[in-house]
């Protein structure tokens, strides 16, 4: 067989991967990731105003238990509150980081963001950075806000055009152009000075709803209704428009970033929308009450992923987690589909006693396995999974989450595949095997690798690449060196096979294999197809 014909076999067996696994056999690609919440100091930091040293031994802890449970992307959150996580011109530094809003960290040179993505691509994990886009501030205390905050700093007449009061907050106005293109620029800002490997909105967009309270926002309707004849319908554009106008900008600029929202759980209850609803009963709903219409974010192609926060158990009435799941897996209209789950509910949710069963995150994955539309899982939050309540995080480690997996790729956002990988050099030692590669035949267009999966097959063939079994190891990302040495290989024949990775997680094609013979004295070739010997 040619190098070539082989090579194209192999990835159209790659490409066939995507039916369905069993739980007994997790998929090779799955997104596995958790929501590190920092507003209030939910997950991180554990208090504000920590001493920088502690603050990165505290995320690196984090980091290190996520990564023991195969996770392989953290969504950090960056902007809990009109402030930052990060350095900005424009933005404060956040409250929860130092004590007090405005205040840098103590160590000029830190800058925390920079610091969590560079410590989660040392481990393999993706870095997604969390925004809450309208929320202004935390509470109705103004004075303590930093005096570059718009809240703060702007004349009493652009305050009243960009904010609204509503219950014990303060939000940006949805309505307001400007204040539209004040957080696309934010985000801009963020993209292209931070090497980040998506941009994340939650599920706040116009407030929850609150008893006694009304969004003052009719005057400004009738204003300028836009052809609208009512206001929900004119909320929800103007939520429209600021993610058509990030999605816009993030592919204008850096189109392999991508854009996820993790909407609340229910779109719509069938009884609004005896078409497009769910079977539900939830009190409230992301459509009628948040003004979310996450339906043609996806139909439009704005957003790359949709994350429904489906916090509910397994047969739970008025919301069952089998029952939405299935219905989010009918509504992706080609985007991915992760889960929100939970982590927080377990044996702490006092009206659904399924969250007190042992357990329950492993039902929802095993349907999650089961339904070829959806790709993975996010854990709410962080800090929950790290006290591992009933057990959830051994079994995770143990079970549901026993091999490393890919983050799954997204063909659209690459125009080309990257560049093929090919194995020039192997040296068996008693305890080792050392591979070598480089990357050869760099055709036009075809990109540089992000990072490398190493596949390691028992016996003189190349198996199933969709088992996780045989994904041996991933190296890091933008890792300089591409070289490997496999130290659990024991006597017998292997066959080796390593395959590049873009930035959105496309495969290249695989490297032709070779073939080791492991004995007591050493490993060997048992082929020489080309290349040489270390």
């Amino acid at each position: 067989m040619s190098r070539y014909r082989f090579r194209y076999l192999v990835f159209l067996f790659l490409l066939s991967g995507l039916t369905q696994v069993l739980h007994a056999q997790p998929p090779v690609a799955e997104m596995r990731g958790a929501w590190i919440a920092t507003v209030a100091n939910i997950d991180w930091p554990s208090k504000p105003g920590l001493p920088v040293d502690r603050q990165k031994i505290e995320f690196d802890s984090i980091l290190d238990v996520l990564r023991a449970m195969n996770m392989n992307a953290v969504f950090v959150q960056v902007r809990p509150t009109g402030d930052a996580f990060y350095r900005s011109q424009t933005v404060p530094w956040s409250q929860f980081l130092t004590g007090e809003q405005g205040l840098p960290p103590a160590d000029s040179s830190y800058d925390p963001m920079q610091y969590m993505i560079k410590a989660a691509h040392e481990r393999h994990m993706e870095f997604h950075a969390w925004l809450n886009p309208y929320r202004a501030t935390w509470d109705l205390d103004t004075a303590n806000l930093s005096l570059i905050h718009p809240l703060r700093s702007f004349p009493p007449n652009l305050k009243a055009q960009w904010f609204f009061r509503y219950g014990r907050r303060w939000y940006f106005n949805p309505a307001n152009p400007f204040v539209r293109q004040y957080l696309v620029n934010v985000v801009r800002d963020i993209i292209l000075r931070y090497d980040v490997d998506g941009i994340h909105f939650d599920d706040y967009f116009y407030p929850y709803k609150e008893a006694g309270e009304t969004l003052n926002d009719y005057n400004e309707f009738a204003a300028n209704p836009r052809g609208f004849t009512n206001v929900e319908d004119w909320r929800r554009d103007n939520v429209n428009k600021l993610v058509e106008d990030v999605s816009k900008m993030i592919k204008n600029y850096k189109p392999y970033v991508r854009f996820g929202i993790g909407p609340f759980g229910v779109w719509r209850n069938a009884d609004r929308d005896p078409v497009n609803g769910s079977d539900t009963r939830a009190g409230l709903t992301s459509y009628d009450d948040l003004y979310a219409d996450v339906l043609l974010w996806l139909k439009n192609g704005w957003i790359d992923y949709v994350a429904p926060q489906i916090y509910w158990s397994v047969g739970f009435p008025p919301a069952d987690y089998e029952k939405l799941v299935d219905w989010w897996s009918k509504h992706t209209y080609g985007r991915q589909l992760y889960i929100g789950h939970a982590a927080y509910k377990i044996a702490n949710s006092p009206n659904d006693a399924n969250w007190n069963k042992a357990g329950e995150i492993s039902r929802q994955i095993a349907l999650n396995r089961k339904n070829p539309n959806i790709q993975g899982s996010i854990y709410y939050s962080a800090k929950p999974l790290m006290r591992n309540p009933l057990g959830v995080q051994d079994s995770l480690i143990n079970d549901v989450y026993s091999y490393p997996a890919l983050v799954p790729g997204i063909p659209y956002l690459a125009k080309v595949p990257p560049a093929t990988p090919q194995i020039c050099r192997v040296k068996g030692s008693p305890s080792s095997v050392k591979l070598a590669w480089h990357v050869c035949d760099l055709l036009s267009g075809e990109e540089m690798p992000y990072y490398f999966a190493i596949y390691r097959f028992d016996g003189e063939a190349v198996g199933n690449f969709r088992d996780p079994y045989n994904l041996l190891v991933t190296t890091p990302f933008f890792s300089e060196k591409w070289i490997f040495e496999d130290q659990t290989a024991t006597e017998g024949y292997y066959t080796y096979v390593v395959v590049a990775y873009n930035r959105v997680n496309v495969e290249s094609y695989a490297s032709e294999p070779v073939y080791v013979k492991k004995t007591r004295k050493g490993a060997k070739r048992k082929k020489k197809l080309f290349g040489y010997l270390f």
